[in-house]
């Protein structure tokens, strides 16, 4: 049997998505139900805008063929206007093979510029950004999900920004290449973190202390999620095999007020540890970050749990 698939891409996205067809003989269980994909990002620091084109999804039953799904026209959207809980449809109440699945892949439009960065520094030039197998095998996500018979089940697929783009340095013919993070989540299992970062006192601390370094310029900064308590928090780097945070979420003065919030979203059920940094955060290097206001937070499913406000008290 079939179940129906909501599905949404990439962490962060913006825009409806409505997909067109699809079918296949996954294992099945005589039933059908309905599942939901949703599309987040985690933020990057260095960008001003990040376009995806998308041209289609496939699902991998594990005793089936490909569920494909192709859009009458390809998707766009800039994924850092899917963040901090923001997440968008790809697909929506599509019949799908009840059962176990362990793939799926993002079919990615490859015409010229269809993909594309801005950077902050040059807010008029578009930078190409090149999709290896994009219209082939596309963007991978290997794990485990199951969708569940006679019900509607709800995923989030977390596009992580900051971890899936790198400069080739001259090495190809796009100006960078996409190499997703993806993770993917239930969303009845996911609970987000918010709080507060009084950065005004930070970086006036800084200033005035010569044994501290000063945050980055034009920079307020962003907090790291780690999985587990007691984690010593380090900088992103994707070319490392150590610990690595789950995302970095920027902090934002919406209200001027001078204090900056954040917000940590689509996380599974469980134990983080959290810490803040003002300094830029180079993806690809090693960079030697000055981490403060490290806690742990226990996250509870469909709630939001409020951290103590960054600077802790001394």
């Amino acid at each position: 049997m079939k179940r129906s698939i909501r599905l949404f891409t990439v962490s962060a996205l913006a825009a409806g998505i409505a997909a067109c067809g699809g079918s296949g003989d996954g294992s099945s269980t005589g039933s059908t139900g309905t599942v939901s994909f949703d599309v987040t990002d985690a933020p990057a620091m260095e960008f001003s805008d990040v376009t995806v084109s998308f041209t289609g999804i496939s699902l991998k039953p594990v005793d089936g063929e490909w569920v494909k799904f192709s859009f009458d026209e390809p998707k766009t959207w800039n994924l850092l206007e899917l963040q901090g809980g923001i997440s968008e449809p790809l697909i929506t109440e599509e019949e799908v093979p009840a059962g176990d699945y362990s793939q799926l892949r993002l079919l990615v439009n490859t015409e010229e510029l269809a993909s594309y960065v801005v950077l902050k520094d040059q807010p008029d030039v578009k930078k190409s950004l090149a999709v290896p197998s994009g219209t082939q095998s596309g963007l991978k996500l290997n794990g485990d999900f199951v969708v569940a018979a006679d019900t509607q089940t709800d995923f989030t697929i977390d596009f992580d920004v900051r971890k899936s783009i790198v400069n080739p340095q001259g090495q190809s013919l796009a100006d960078y290449l996409l190499k997703p993070s993806l993770r993917l989540v239930n969303n009845l299992e996911v609970g987000s973190i918010t709080g507060e970062v009084d950065y005004a006192t930070i970086n006036s601390t800084r200033l005035s202390n010569d044994e501290l370094a000063n945050c980055s310029e034009d920079y307020a900064g962003a907090v790291y999620v780690y999985q587990g308590t007691d984690v010593t928090p380090t900088d992103l780097n994707v070319d490392s095999d150590g610990i690595q945070p789950i995302m970095a979420v920027p902090v934002n003065d919406e209200d001027l007020d001078g204090i900056y919030n954040y917000t940590a979203a689509f996380l599974v059920a469980g134990d983080y540890t959290i810490s803040y940094s003002c300094q830029l955060d180079n993806n690809e290097t090693d960079d030697d970050l000055d981490f403060e206001g490290t806690q742990n937070v226990s996250v509870v499913a469909d709630t939001q749990t409020e951290a103590d406000p960054i600077p802790l008290p001394q």
